[in-house]
């Protein structure tokens, strides 16, 4: 079981650390040119952060029902549902960015040092323009990952990092006769970088000899209610569950900048840093939710136990490594985003508040996606929101402003609301499992 899990884990990984790498060098990159850059790129990756989750929950519900058709061999069928699949997510997309597009128009309200305005709302427009392609590549991707094929949106991913990493320092800098566009630069190679994702994608779904069966049933699939009636009831719990962890992350981001520009900055490359973690976890929980949801085909309960704690295991082997990485090594990280005095001193205080909450991450992203697997998906809505709503964003705030505890408040706030989402996907995962699946996709 281990070996499974880490053949299908480790291309999700390599993947995952190639957008690292990327979120390190952007930061990097932003941060050197200037601190206001550094801090107007926080308030806008932090805002859409919730956005592009939202978008990207709703097509990891379509993971287990590939996965389950997948055990059954029913590969025409997995191609109509793709379809389907495709269909929902550009609606919900379109419909985000409609709603970005009114938060641009009033981001001025938002409380932001006014210095910033200028940066952040031609920075806003480009991310606006990338919420389609996010969506369309996760479709195609959740379809590849179902069929046990993860190594192919990984060499996608990989190429489209290294073409936005050269983009930065070509159009931050104004290198190779360039202009120098700083923020906007990095804005723009993220967008090419994007749209590229899903062209290549799904010129290879559909000209691929080996995934033939799959374009023939997209291409012949209609739109059935049925279908239509699985991925809103796989995929809706997903996404609203990581709109509400995510918002309380990107709302954490903007109290961050009601204290100021330097803690916003430094809220930045924490977010980054962490980053590093949660991408590692959640490339072994992506393995597991794909285990788990061939298990769920096979209705066999013991083997989706046996698979969730086998990675769990694995992941919680990785979450102590980044606790003693980011504790040891934290000010040679963090000094490789920013030269500025203020806002290094500010980043390396956080650094154990940040290592504090790295298990009980590691432990509900593990759960989360086991729980996606079995396709009983509905609790997950209501976990992140008593978790990261009712208890986190005011644990928050307390911390934070009446406790006085400022930005470190806010950091440290994060380990509650994780270690009691982490509780309670354990508890549902275990009892989903205590008994034969009431349904598998037919």
């Amino acid at each position: 079981m281990i070996k499974k899990i880490l053949r299908l884990g480790f291309p999700i990984l390599i993947a995952q650390l190639g957008m690292i790498v990327v979120g390190f060098a952007d930061t990097k990159m932003v941060g050197l040119y200037s601190t206001e850059a550094l801090a107007s790129a926080s308030f806008v990756n932090n805002l859409f952060t919730t956005a592009i989750m939202v978008c990207m929950g709703f097509g990891y519900g379509l993971t287990p029902l590939v996965g389950a058709l997948f055990t059954q061999r029913r590969l025409g069928d997995i191609g109509g549902m793709v379809r389907t699949a495709l269909i929902l997510n550009v609606a919900l997309a379109v419909a985000v960015t409609l709603v970005m597009v009114v938060v641009y128009f009033n981001v001025e309200r938002m409380g932001q040092p006014e210095q910033l305005i200028p940066l952040i709302k031609p920075y806003m427009l480009l991310y606006i323009l990338g919420i389609l392609p996010i969506a369309l590549f996760n479709v195609f991707a959740q379809w590849s990952f179902g069929i046990t094929n993860t190594s192919l949106p990984m060499w996608i991913t990989l190429g489209a990092n290294a073409l936005n990493i050269l983009g930065n320092w070509v159009l931050i800098y104004g290198n190779w006769g360039f202009p120098e566009l700083g923020l906007q630069g990095a804005g723009i190679s993220t967008l090419i970088s994007r749209w590229l994702c899903p062209v290549v994608l799904i010129t290879i779904f559909f000209t691929a000899r080996r995934f033939r069966e799959y374009s023939r049933g997209f291409v012949h699939g209609r739109l059935m209610k049925r279908q239509v009636g699985q991925i809103n009831r796989t995929s809706w719990p997903v996404s609203l569950q990581m709109f509400f962890e995510t918002s309380c992350f990107s709302l954490s981001g903007v109290m961050a900048g009601w204290i100021g520009a330097i803690e916003l900055a430094s809220f930045q490359i924490l977010m980054v840093v962490g980053t590093m973690g949660f991408c590692i976890y959640a490339s072994m929980a992506n393995a597991v939710s794909v285990l788990v949801a061939n298990a769920a085909g096979l209705n066999d309960q013991r083997l989706m136990r046996r698979t969730a704690f086998t990675g769990y295991a694995i992941i919680l082997v990785m979450a102590v490594v980044a606790c003693f990485f980011f504790i040891f090594c934290a000010k040679p990280i963090i000094h490789q985003f920013t030269e500025d005095e203020a806002v290094l001193t500010v980043a390396v205080s956080l650094i154990i508040p940040l290592a504090l909450y790295q298990v009980a991450d590691a432990t509900q992203i593990t759960f989360a996606n086991a729980l996606r697997g079995t396709a009983n998906v509905l609790p997950m809505i209501w976990i992140a929101f008593v978790s990261y709503v009712i208890v986190g964003l005011p644990v928050t705030y307390i911390i934070a402003f009446p406790l006085e505890m400022g930005i470190y408040g806010i950091i440290l706030s994060f380990s509650v609301s994780l270690f009691l989402a982490a509780v309670l996907f354990l508890y549902y995962f275990m009892r989903t499992t205590s008994r034969p699946l009431l349904s598998s996709p037919h």
